[in-house]
C-alpha cells in the first residue's frame, strides 16, 4: 500500500488521504527523496525495490530530485482537511513542498543572517569612546527608518506646522491694500458715533 500510495505522489505531486496514512508515507517516501539526489545505479536500484515502477522512478531521479536539490529534508507537507463523513476519519492532503506554486509565490526567500561576537573590536580609550555615539545615532536612523508609515506621515506634518510657525508672514499688497481700507471704514464709523453723540 505505501508502495502504490508513494508512486502516487511522486506522479501526481498530491494526493488525498487519512492522516494516518499520510504520517507513515512522509517516513516512507523521503528517505527516497534524499535518496534520489544522487543519481548512481545503486540508488536507482534501491528505489526501485521500494517503488516497482519505471515511471516513477524516471520522475523521482529527474524532475523531484532537480526541484529539491537544495533542500536539506522535509520534502513533504501535510495539511489537514476536516474529517470524513462516513467513518469520521481525519483526513489530509500530503504533498511534496517543491510543488506548490501557490506556497512558494508566497513565501519569501530567507535571508542569512551573519553571526556577531559579543566582544567588542578591541580598541580601548579614545578611539573605543569615539565609536560610542555613532553607534547611538545608528541605532536612532534604523528605529527611525523602522517606523510605520503613519508614523512618518505625522512626523513629517508636524515639521511643516513648526515651520509655518517659525516663519515670518509676508503681507502682500493685495493684503495691505484690504488693511488700509479696513482702517478707512472703522475712522468713519468712529467719526460717525462722534456726530451722532454732539447731536
Amino acid at each position: 500500500m505505501l508502495s502504490n500510495m508513494c508512486t502516487s505522489l511522486i506522479l501526481h505531486k498530491r494526493i488525498t488521504t487519512t492522516l494516518a496514512k499520510a504520517k507513515e508515507l512522509k517516513k516512507y517516501v523521503e528517505p527516497l527523496v534524499t535518496r534520489a539526489k544522487e543519481d548512481t545505479t545503486h540508488n536507482r536500484r534501491m528505489a526501485f525495490s521500494y517503488l516497482q515502477d519505471k515511471e516513477a522512478i524516471k520522475i523521482l531521479f529527474g524532475e523531484v530530485a532537480e526541484k529539491v536539490g537544495n533542500r536539506p529534508g522535509g520534502y513533504t507537507r501535510i495539511i489537514k482537511t476536516g474529517f470524513r463523513l462516513g467513518d469520521n476519519a481525519e483526513m489530509c492532503i500530503i504533498e511534496l513542498v517543491d510543488f506548490n506554486e501557490l506556497m512558494l509565490k508566497d513565501s519569501k526567500p530567507v535571508k542569512k543572517t551573519t553571526r556577531r561576537s559579543r566582544r567588542g573590536s578591541g580598541k580601548t580609550g579614545e578611539g573605543a569612546t569615539a565609536t560610542a555615539p555613532d553607534k547611538a545615532d545608528a541605532g536612532e536612523e534604523a528605529s527611525s527608518a523602522k517606523a510605520s508609515p503613519k508614523a512618518k506621515a505625522k512626523a513629517k506634518e508636524e515639521e511643516e506646522v513648526e515651520a509655518t510657525e517659525q516663519a515670518p508672514v509676508a503681507e502682500t499688497p493685495a493684503d495691505e491694500a484690504s488693511d488700509k481700507a479696513g482702517d478707512s471704514t472703522t475712522e468713519e464709523s468712529s467719526n460717525s458715533d462722534e456726530e451722532k453723540k454732539g447731536e
